[in-house]
């Protein structure tokens, strides 16, 4: 990114920060270490080639860390990049509050939505074992329509392909009604008695659903309007 010419601290944060993309790298980073490919997850429309120039970028001005480990290579946020913390956490609030979504089509994401989802679930409502749980959005087509959250005492994985255990919970719905559900903007009991969400399966599941999907941390942020 081409400097602004400036001395002043806030010109050369913007400097390091600005750039698009590199906001929502430090939000991955800040939830743990990172693999290349798990960073990917996170943000699945940034193209791989992007993704590292950034890594570079912000291992140079010394807010992410990249270390070889036995699992692979590994990012990290530095001191200087943990400190970046409620500034972040700061933005996404001012951003549900001010400039939220109106969750048209070019601000869905399946891919985004159940990296997201995954991570929050509440694993302790599910029985010990594997639970499997399957998401169809019926507004998209098939190569993004069909998703499974496979629920283990290891933790949960997601896939896009069937893994061929026998399903415990089916959840139909369109991608927008989950993603207000996600975000607080819709109850999934409102989204049942509505028609929106439909589920078949285990009853114990659907009934607590509410409570094993958790939702976004910024969901009880109200809107301005």
């Amino acid at each position: 990114m081409k400097g602004y010419g400036q001395f002043c601290p806030v010109a050369k944060a913007t400097e390091v920060l600005g750039e698009k993309w590199t906001p929502l790298i430090i939000r991955e980073l800040l939830s743990d270490d990172q693999s290349f490919n798990t960073l990917r997850k996170g943000v699945p429309l940034m193209s791989p080639s992007l993704l590292s120039s950034r890594l570079k970028s912000l291992e140079a001005a010394g807010v992410v860390d990249r270390r070889k480990t036995d699992k692979g290579v590994l990012y990290s946020l530095t001191p200087a990049g943990e400190e970046l913390r409620p500034i972040v956490e700061a933005l996404g609030v001012w951003g549900q509050r001010w400039v939220r979504s109106d969750l048209s089509r070019k601000d869905l994401d399946p891919s985004l939505l159940m990296w997201d989802m995954h991570r929050r679930i509440d694993t302790s409502y599910f029985p010990e074992g594997r639970t499997v749980l399957r998401f169809e959005y019926v507004d998209y087509p098939a190569k993004m329509r069909l998703w499974w959250l496979v629920i283990t005492d290891d933790g949960v994985d997601i896939c896009l392909k069937d893994p061929g255990y026998e399903v415990d919970l089916f959840v139909q719905t369109r991608l927008k009604t989950m993603t207000q559900i996600w975000i607080g903007d819709m109850s999934v009991s409102k989204a049942r008695r509505n028609k929106h969400l439909t589920m078949s399966g285990n009853t114990a599941l659907k009934n607590s659903m509410s409570s094993w999907l958790g939702c976004s941390l910024l969901a009880g942020v109200a809107p301005a309007s």
